[in-house]
C-alpha cells in the first residue's frame, strides 16, 4: 500500500486524486498537494529525485526533531509544524514545502490532522477550486491548532475537579502532575505562536492581503491557548498554595494539642519524678495522707494549668 496520497488541480478545474508522481509534471496541472504519510525509504528518496528539495530540509524532516520555524529557500518555503499527541500530549512533527503551485506535507508517523484534511478535500473536493496551496496550507494549520483546544479543555476540567479535593493526600501529586502536562501543551504552542506571527510580518511568505486575516485568526487562537496554559498553571499554584495552608493549619492544630498536653504533664511529672525516686529517706512517704495529698496537689495544679491555657485562648 503506498504511503504516497495526492490531490491535484487541472486548468481546467478538475480534481484528480490518488494520482501518481510522474502524474504531476503534466502541463495540464495547476498546483497539487502531496502527502508523505510514514513513507519508505523508497518513497523518502523522491524529495531529493523528484521535487529537487535542499538536502538540509530533507535532512530536517528525517533526522532530527526540530522546533516549529520556517526556512526560505530559493522555489518554496519550509516549515516545521507540530501537531500534539492526545495521549501524551508530546509534540509531534509535521514538515510542509510549500511552493508557488505545490505542497508537500512529509510525517514519519501517522497524523489526525493532516488526514482530516486531506479526507475532508477528498470528498468536497469543491473546496479547492479556484484556490491554491496557500489554501491548503491554512486548513492543515488550522485543524493542527484546533487539536490543541481539547487537550487543554480537559487540563482545565482536570483542574477544576482538583479544588474539590481539598486536603486529600494524593492532591499534590495530581497538582504537580498536571503542571507537567501543562508545561508540554507550553512547549508546543508557544513556539508555534512565534512560527505564527513571523508568517504573518515575513515578506518573504507573501500572504495576500485577504487571506491575512484567515492567518490572524489562527495567531489568535493560538494566543487564547498561552492565555488558558498561564491560568491554568496560576490556578495549581493557588492549589498547591492551598494545600500547604490547609496542612499547615493542621500541624499547627496537632502541634497545639500536644503542647497543651505536654503543659499539664510536666508539672505533673516532675511531681511523680520527685516521689520515685529511690532515696531512703522522703518525709511525706511515712505520712499517712502523703498519696492523698499527692493526687489533690497533682489535680489542683492541672486544672490551674488548664484555666491558664483556656484564658489565652488555647482552646478556641
Amino acid at each position: 500500500m503506498t504511503m504516497i496520497h495526492t490531490i491535484a488541480v487541472t486548468e481546467d478545474q478538475q480534481v484528480l486524486h490518488d494520482i501518481s508522481i510522474q502524474e504531476l509534471v503534466d502541463s495540464k496541472i495547476s498546483w497539487y498537494w502531496v502527502d508523505f504519510h510514514s513513507p519508505t525509504e523508497e518513497e523518502t528518496q523522491l524529495l531529493y529525485t523528484f521535487f529537487n528539495f535542499h538536502p538540509l530540509s530533507i535532512e530536517d524532516c528525517l533526522h532530527f526533531f526540530q522546533r516549529p520555524k520556517v526556512d526560505f529557500y530559493e522555489d518554496y518555503n519550509f516549515y516545521v509544524l507540530h501537531t500534539i499527541n492526545p495521549q501524551t500530549l508530546l509534540a509531534e512533527e509535521v514538515d510542509i514545502f510549500f511552493g508557488k503551485n505545490f505542497i508537500v506535507s512529509f510525517h514519519l508517523d501517522d497524523s489526525r490532522e493532516v488526514n482530516n484534511v486531506f479526507e475532508k478535500v477528498k470528498e468536497d473536493s469543491k473546496i479547492v477550486l479556484d484556490k491554491n496551496p496557500l489554501y491548503i496550507f491554512y486548513l492543515l494549520l488550522d485543524k493542527i491548532v484546533d487539536e490543541y483546544f481539547p487537550a487543554a479543555y480537559k487540563l482545565e476540567d482536570f483542574i477544576g475537579e482538583l479544588v474539590t479535593k481539598n486536603g486529600s493526600q494524593d492532591l499534590i501529586e495530581d497538582v504537580f502532575e498536571v503542571r507537567n502536562q501543562l508545561l508540554k501543551l507550553r512547549r508546543t504552542i508557544t513556539p508555534m505562536s512565534e512560527l505564527l506571527y513571523r508568517i504573518l510580518n515575513s515578506e518573504r511568505v507573501n500572504i495576500p492581503k485577504e487571506d491575512h486575516l484567515y492567518f490572524m485568526d489562527i495567531y489568535d487562537h493560538l494566543l487564547r491557548l498561552i492565555e488558558i496554559i498561564d491560568s491554568n498553571r496560576e490556578m495549581t499554584n493557588d492549589i498547591r498554595d492551598s494545600y500547604i495552608s490547609i496542612n499547615s493549619y493542621r500541624m499547627n492544630n496537632i502541634m497545639k494539642t500536644l503542647t497543651v498536653l505536654s503543659s499539664i504533664f510536666i508539672p505533673l511529672t516532675f511531681i511523680a519524678s520527685i516521689y520515685g525516686m529511690n532515696f531512703k529517706y522522703i518525709p511525706e512517704l511515712s505520712w499517712r495522707w502523703g498519696y492523698y495529698a499527692v493526687l489533690g496537689s497533682m489535680f489542683v495544679i492541672g486544672s490551674l494549668m488548664l484555666a491558664i491555657l483556656w484564658k489565652k485562648g488555647w482552646f478556641k
